[in-house]
C-alpha cells in the first residue's frame, strides 16, 4: 500500500480505499482483541477478504492513516487488523479507492469542549440556513432562483468550482449520444 500513500502524499490528495482483492504475503497485523501494542505476523499466502481504509496527506498526523484488512488462509482460517508496516502482494491485486481534494483532518471536540461548541455550531449553522432561505426567492412563473454567488457553499466546505474534482461538464456527454451506432 506504499503505492497509495506515495500517491497521497505527491498529488496532496485523500484516498479512501472502499475494497479490494487478491492475494498478499507476510502480512503484520494490530488486532483489536491484542493488548496494547501487540503485532502478530502472519507468513504465507493470503487472499483479501476485505479491505478499507484512509490515506490522508500532510499535515495530517500519522494516525489518521490507517489501512484494515480481513485475510483468509489456506485452509480457511479467517484473522484481521489493522495493517502495520507493509502490504505486498503475492499476485495480482485490485484495489477500489475514491480520491478527494481539499483532504483534512480535524479532531472532534473532546467532551468537556462539546457544549460551547454545540451551541456555537448550532447559531452558525442557523444563521447560514436563514441567509441561504432568504438568498432563494420565487420568481412570477414559480421557479425558484439559486443565489449566484454561491453562499451556501462554505455551508458544506465545498469549493466553488468543483472541476479541480475530475467532473466534466453536461456537454461533453451530449456529443457521445448524438454519434450513430456502429455496425460491428
Amino acid at each position: 500500500m506504499d503505492a497509495v500513500d506515495t500517491f497521497a502524499r505527491r498529488r496532496q490528495r485523500g484516498v479512501a480505499i472502499l475494497s479490494g482483492s487478491g492475494s498478499v504475503a507476510n502480512v503484520s497485523l494490530r488486532q483489536p482483541a491484542a493488548p496494547a501494542g501487540a503485532v502478530v505476523t502472519l507468513h504465507g499466502r493470503f487472499e483479501i477478504l476485505s479491505l478499507s481504509g484512509a490515506f490522508l496527506p500532510a499535515p495530517s498526523p500519522p494516525g489518521a492513516t490507517g489501512l484494515t484488512v480481513y485475510l483468509a488462509g489456506g485452509q480457511g482460517q479467517v484473522v484481521g487488523g489493522c495493517v502495520v508496516g507493509e502490504l505486498i502482494a503475492s499476485g495480482p491485486v485490485m484495489v477500489i479507492a475514491a480520491t478527494f481534494s481539499n483532504a483534512t483532518y480535524e479532531r472532534l471536540p473532546l467532551e468537556e469542549d462539546e457544549v460551547p461548541a454545540a451551541a456555537a455550531a448550532a447559531s452558525e449553522t442557523e444563521a447560514a440556513a436563514a441567509a441561504a432561505a432568504a438568498a432563494m426567492q420565487q420568481s412570477a412563473d414559480g421557479v425558484e432562483q439559486f443565489p449566484a454567488d454561491g453562499s451556501t457553499m462554505p455551508l458544506y466546505n465545498l469549493p466553488p468550482n468543483l472541476l479541480p474534482n475530475g467532473q466534466l461538464p453536461q456537454d461533453v456527454f451530449g456529443a457521445w449520444a448524438n454519434r450513430p451506432a456502429s455496425n460491428y
